[in-house]
């Protein structure tokens, strides 16, 4: 009996020390992880003569808000820039979820004859591309989507890998549900919109994930097709500001300005801050369907 109390004592020990050290261990990753991001928000509030001379750091000597106050002195352009993004995000992701889902729940039927014809061309387009050139022929002559905010959504709204995820991770519900669905009289779009939809939440969370941070981060289409400062998208609108900092543009332009009140190093971080910040509140909503919908795709059950 001695004995026996001896080793379950070791071996309660043993498994509290395996703890501690894994506590400690992931304690010091988590603040390893969120170091650049205090160091971002703390560089945001520092003065540009403390920068130029020491550098970013987390505790600033003196704290200023230049940056943020010459971002937020274009409050109008900031919040349509912000209407954009989030409506952009919101409608590219929703349309995106529904055409990849389909085509997932599609190309998974064993009853369609050419789905790996249409797999084939869906992975064909991850190697070759048509190119900027045709790709701004045919958004701006053919489709006439030049200066409209589908020019930003169209193009993100399918992805060849989230197709072929989707599609793993619909293997992995059993044919026996569709087979019950159909001879109870259900249609294909019913038992996709009914049965399926409901078992793939996961799935649709990391692929949700993935094409809103995709959308959120959008500038490139906003930099080729809008015209209107209105319709520009967050990051565009940010880069736009972070180049208006520039102070060899600013004195060819014929403006007198004071180089020591000029924020070009802290309104880098500040544009940092506005324009993660949201799309981080997103993730926490998701988090508990990420790794499931990774990992879940890859085996079929």
């Amino acid at each position: 009996m001695i004995t026996v109390e001896k080793t379950t004592i070791k071996q309660d020990s043993g498994s509290l020390i395996v703890k501690g050290i894994s506590y400690v261990s992931i304690t010091i990753f988590a603040l390893i992880c969120l170091f650049p991001f205090a160091l971002m928000i703390s560089s945001s509030f520092m003065n540009e003569q403390e920068i130029v001379r020491e550098g970013y750091k987390l505790l600033p000597k003196e704290v200023s808000f230049k940056a943020y106050s010459m971002l937020l002195g274009n409050s109008t352009q900031l919040v349509d820039a912000y209407q954009v993004t989030i409506f952009i995000t919101v409608v590219g992701t929703v349309l995106g979820l529904f055409m990849m889902s389909m085509a997932g729940f599609v190309l998974n039927r064993k009853d369609f004859k050419y789905r790996n014809f249409f797999s084939f061309l869906i992975y064909f387009t991850t190697l070759f591309s048509g190119g900027l050139i045709p790709t701004y022929i045919l958004m701006v002559k053919h489709l006439h989507l030049k200066d409209s905010l589908f020019a930003m959504i169209l193009p993100g709204v399918v992805g060849a890998w989230s197709i072929f995820l989707m599609r793993n991770f619909m293997k992995a519900i059993p044919d026996s549900l569709y087979e019950s669905a159909t001879i109870d009289g259900a249609g294909d779009f019913r038992i996709y919109w009914r049965i399926f939809i409901p078992l793939a939440v996961p799935s649709l969370a990391t692929i949700g994930l993935f094409s809103a941070l995709g959308f959120w981060n959008e500038w490139y289409n906003g930099m080729l097709y809008m015209d209107s400062p209105d319709k520009f998208p967050l990051q565009y609108f940010l880069q736009r500001m972070v180049n208006q900092t520039n102070l060899g543009a600013l004195i060819n332009s014929g403006a007198v300005i004071n180089t020591a009140d000029l924020p070009t190093q802290s309104i880098k971080m500040a544009t940092a801050v506005l324009a993660t910040g949201p799309i981080i509140l997103l993730y926490p909503f998701v988090q508990r369907y990420f790794v499931t919908g990774l990992t879940i795709g890859a085996v079929k059950g």
